[in-house]
């Protein structure tokens, strides 16, 4: 056999090789992936632990939040053992803005929350009316024209002496 050739196979061959000598020659390399079933599991043995029974039903759980957002689950699965004062809740939660829940919320909202709520919409009526006040295309007709004084002609003669 060619020298050159054996060289060049024996390089492809060293490229493919994943482990030590005699390992088998793989060209890609598999990746496991994780199981969710596992982290599924986890969880069951937790709660089993816990003494928590699923209650059925629930449709959304929504969680307030001292900055004012709101962590929101939609159909998640809910546990508690009501005993314990304990409540497991799992799904997807969606950090939210509380004006994104608001009509449907209201009745869910405590003292703080209303308090929040209402600092919130003072502070958006505060800024329509700002945006009402100040146009800017106004404000660009304004820088073209000089205001007006009541002595219009005094104050001409003091600006023709300075010259």
């Amino acid at each position: 056999m060619d020298p050159v050739k054996l060289a060049k196979l024996q390089a492809q061959a060293a490229a493919n090789r994943l482990g030590g000598k005699g390992t088998v020659r793989r060209k890609v390399v598999r990746k496991s992936k994780p199981s969710g079933a596992q982290d599924d599991k986890k969880l069951q043995g937790a709660l089993k632990k816990l003494n928590v029974q699923p209650i059925a039903g629930v449709e959304e759980v929504n969680m307030f939040k001292e900055d004012g957002t709101v962590l929101h689950f939609q159909a998640p699965k809910v546990h508690a053992a009501v005993s314990a004062n304990t409540f497991a809740i799992y799904g997807t939660g969606q950090n939210k803005e509380l004006t994104e829940l608001v009509p449907g919320i209201l009745n869910q909202l405590g003292p703080d929350s209303l308090a929040s709520l209402r600092k919130l919409a003072e502070s958006y009526q505060a800024i329509q009316q700002g945006q009402r006040t100040t146009n800017p295309a106004a404000e660009e007709d304004d820088d073209d024209v000089p205001d007006l004084v009541e002595n219009f002609d005094v104050e001409a003669d003091k600006t023709a002496g300075l010259d």
